[in-house]
Parts: C-alpha cells; structure tokens; sequence
C-alpha cells in the first residue's frame, strides 16, 4: 500500500513541476515566455486548463502526502532501538574505573656483588 501510494505521489509531484513549467510567464522573473503569437498552448483557453489542470495536481498531491503521512503513523517502528523493556537494545554499561594503585616505597638500591673467580 505504501509503495503504491509513494509512486502515486511522485508520478503526480513530476507532473506538477511538468504544467507549472508549461505555463505562460507573467512577466518579469527572467524576461522569457510570455510574448509572441507563436507560443506554445497560448489563448484564453489553454491558460484555463493549464490553471485547473495544476489546481487538481496540487491538491492530489497534498492529498498524498497527507495519506503517506497517516500511513506512516499507524506502522510499527522499524527501528531496533526501543526503549527499554521493549525488545530493543540493552542499555550501556559503562565499566567502572580501576582504582588508582597505590604508589609503593622506593627500595634501597642494593650493593655490587664482587665478580665470582674461577
């Protein structure tokens, strides 16, 4: 259900940006499109069905991202962290430090011994 509907919502999300790039410029933003006679789609018309055809893209796709929305609250996490006592990871231990030794007394340096003879 979920693919279906994401699929859905991006076919109509590439067919949003595709009518809005269709139509006629106002004026201004670049200083392309809107002049001419030879345009491509121009009359009274076209600009109608471009405005609803991009009335009923915009709502269909606030209508999925709204459905992918709900849909997406009702499902089971699909993270493996959980809160404790759910079945997730086990909290961190965190080992405690050794104590510090305790320093021991410098011993008294110990006398030559002679080498031994043969």
């Amino acid at each position: 259900m979920n693919t279906v509907l994401l699929l859905i919502h991006v076919m109509v999300a590439v067919a949003l940006v595709g009518v809005v790039l269709l139509q006629r410029s106002e004026g201004g933003a670049l200083g392309i499109g809107g002049g001419g006679a030879g345009g491509f789609m121009t009359g009274r018309s076209a600009g109608n069905a471009l405005t609803k055809t991009t009335a009923v893209l915009a709502a269909s796709f606030f209508a999925t991202s709204l459905a992918l929305s709900i849909l997406a609250v009702h499902q089971k996490p699909a993270s493996t962290i959980l809160p404790a006592g759910q079945g997730g990871l086990a909290p961190l231990q965190v080992p405690a430090a050794p104590s510090p030794a305790i320093p021991q007394a410098p011993t008294a340096p110990s006398a030559p011994q002679a080498p031994q003879s043969q």
